[in-house]
């Protein structure tokens, strides 16, 4: 059997098995999914680390890695529109080995950007309960608390499934643009109450060369414009999924950069740079610019709601990739069979989202132990980015090493854009073992990071090579 025979094969097992699922996704739909996933709160605060030089790295970021990352995934998924994603093309390309542990890395990905969402969640919480809530994140209860009852909550929406998820999913896209839409606007409130005196969005310096700034820039690229694949994992729940996808991403696209470049302008305007709050800029800047008194005061805490909708909504999500991933993975008799049972009702993995939710919670409850909050969140996202980084050289080198597998080649220009997304993604690999905040020990640190992601690679292995025995 010829490659693109096999390719042809695969695609047509597996949107058999497909036809189990409901196909709830539309492209209106799809579009706020993106910009809800993509949008992060947090990477305002990072980028306005960079001072006014941050358009020059935004642009720069899109340039290298958000453009490239939209067309290997729009090529990729008009060839294979199905359910798993990024799991099937590298299957495709790669083999079954590689093609596992592909879809393992991203599933761990997944895994420690929940207990990581859950964390956020604590921190905005706490500036809408009290504006000067500082202590409530430094007591030892609250912050294990409010992740354990967070990603619970997500749990119970995902395996009730997309048809009510999407909805809450639409609704944190719809809160994501009100939430930016206001840190856009904030710094003109600031200078009507006379807190501001003057404020130019656009102003643009030329930008220093140093390794702080390549970190930066590196975790803009990958960390903040990542995404675009991710909805791809449930192809085969969306209607019409290789025109929808495609479209979605060509609409989200320009959207996000926007959101992006302005609101890292807010955040600069309101904040100082000494004081951002990299877990939490976005209540930061809003508090600042709203202040305490009379109807502006309103502003902040209605704003802080919304994100946290955003978050709920995208915690559903990646919670709900995370659980395709092992029930393709049971298709391909990978995994044990009991991954793969639906819900009788709803038609989702509902054993794959509870297997997910305990590891989730207890990766929680383990980053949180003994260290402070920031060094938690940044110990979390760096192991996770990590991973990422992995799965997106892996993306990036589909249309390089393993064009000759699929049923139609790349064109040259999709092959120099990978090149360029593929070089990106190892810099970002490079840097992400150097957190951008103050940690007890920067060695242990890394050796932290390293062991979590290095552990969980040989998790997977020993997990593939079982599996590969017994068939």
């Amino acid at each position: 059997m010829t490659e693109t025979a096999v390719q042809a094969e695969r695609v047509s097992q597996v949107e058999a098995r497909s036809g189990a699922l409901h196909r709830e996704l539309r492209l209106f739909d799809l579009v706020l999914i993106q910009v809800m996933y993509i949008v992060g709160s947090g990477w305002v605060g990072a980028a306005a680390k960079l001072g006014p030089s941050h358009i020059v790295f935004w642009t720069l970021a899109a340039l290298t890695f958000y453009l490239p990352q939209a067309a290997v995934v729009i090529f990729l998924n008009r060839l294979m529109p199905l359910e798993g994603g990024l799991y099937q093309w590298a299957t495709v390309g790669f083999g079954r080995a590689l093609g596992f542990m592909v879809g393992w890395n991203l599933w761990a990905y997944s895994i420690l950007m929940i207990p990581t969402f859950a964390v956020m969640v604590a921190t905005n919480l706490s500036y809408v309960l009290d504006p000067s809530s500082a202590w409530l994140t430094r007591t030892a209860w609250y912050t294990p608390l409010t992740s354990v009852a967070f990603i619970a909550g997500a749990s119970a929406v995902s395996v009730r499934g997309l048809g009510v998820g999407k909805w809450l999913q639409n609704a944190g896209g719809l809160a994501q643009f009100i939430v930016y839409g206001s840190l856009v606007a904030i710094p003109f409130v600031a200078i009507v109450r006379g807190a501001l005196e003057h404020y130019h969005p656009l102003a643009v310096a030329a930008p220093t060369l140093s390794l702080l700034n390549v970190n930066i820039f590196s975790k803009l690229a990958l960390g903040a414009f990542s995404g675009f694949e991710y909805v791809a994992i449930m192809a085969g729940e969306c209607r019409d999924p290789q025109r929808s996808i495609a479209r979605a991403v060509a609409i989200a696209t320009p959207i996000c950069v926007l959101l992006f470049v302005f609101g890292t302008s807010s955040v600069l305007a309101l904040v100082p740079l000494s004081q951002i709050d990299l877990v939490s800029p976005v209540p930061q800047a809003l508090v600042a610019g709203a202040g305490t008194a009379g109807w502006a005061s309103l502003i902040a805490p209605m704003v802080i709601l919304l994100l946290l909708v955003r978050q709920l909504g995208n915690t559903t999500y990646v919670l709900g990739g995370a659980s395709r991933l092992p029930l393709v993975a049971g298709w391909d008799g990978l995994l044990p069979a009991w991954f793969t049972r639906l819900h009788a009702r709803f038609r989702t993995p509902v054993n794959s989202i509870l297997f997910v939710a305990l590891v989730t919670t207890g990766l929680a409850l383990a980053a949180q132990a003994g260290v402070g909050l920031q060094e938690a969140f940044q110990l979390l996202d760096n192991a996770a980015g990590l991973l990422y980084a992995v799965v997106y050289v892996a993306l990036f080198a589909i249309p390089l090493a393993g064009a000759r597998a699929l049923s139609e080649q790349p064109p040259l220009w999709l092959k120099l854009a990978s090149a360029i997304g593929l070089t990106v993604s190892l810099l970002y690999a490079i840097f992400t073992i150097f957190p951008i905040v103050e940690v007890q020990s920067w060695a242990q640190f890394a050796v932290k990071i390293l062991a979590l992601v290095i552990g969980a690679n040989l998790v997977g292995f020993v997990i593939y090579a079982g599996a590969s025995k017994r068939s």
